[in-house]
C-alpha cells in the first residue's frame, strides 16, 4: 500500500512524544510508500509562520519531516477530481474543507489511502481509502 499523510498526522511527529501507535505503522512503512499532499505542506508552513520561532522550527519540520516523504504537487487531474468532490459534497449537503477536497483528489489520483485523524470529513469522499494511524491497528 501507499499513503498520503495529512496535516494532523505530520503534526504529531513534531511532538516530543508522538503517538505510538503512529510511530509503530511508520517503523513499519516503507520511506517509498509515504506522501504527502504540497497542500499540507502550505499548512504546515502558515503554522509554522505564526510562531515566534518560525526559522528553527522550520527548519526542524523540513529537516525532520518533509525531507522524509515524497511530496505531490497538485496538477490538471487533481484539479478535475477537485471539482467533482466539491460537486458531488455540495449535492449531497456536506461541505468540507477545500484543502481537504485537495488532498483528497491528490490521494485518488495516485492511489493512495489518505492516513488522517480526521476521518469524519475524508470519509465522505466517495472512493477514498482513508485510515487513522492514531488508534491502535
Amino acid at each position: 500500500m501507499m499513503y498520503l499523510l495529512d496535516t494532523n498526522i505530520l503534526s504529531e511527529l513534531i511532538k516530543k512524544q508522538p503517538n505510538p501507535h503512529l510511530m509503530v505503522r511508520l517503523d513499519s512503512t516503507a520511506a517509498h510508500a509515504l506522501f504527502t499532499s504540497c497542500i499540507c505542506v502550505m499548512e504546515l508552513r502558515f503554522g509554522s509562520a505564526l510562531r515566534d520561532d518560525f526559522e528553527e522550527f522550520w527548519s526542524s519540520i523540513t529537516r525532520e519531516i518533509l525531507d522524509r516523504v515524497n511530496i505531490l504537487a497538485l496538477g490538471y487531474e487533481e484539479a478535475l477530481i477537485a471539482g467533482d468532490i466539491l460537486a458531488s459534497l455540495q449535492k449531497k449537503g456536506q461541505r468540507i474543507g477545500v484543502e481537504d477536497i485537495l488532498i483528497a483528489s491528490t490521494a485518488l489520483s495516485h492511489k493512495l489511502v489518505v492516513v488522517t485523524a480526521n476521518t469524519h470529513h475524508f470519509t465522505k469522499v466517495q472512493g477514498l481509502a482513508v485510515e487513522n494511524w492514531l488508534e491502535p491497528a
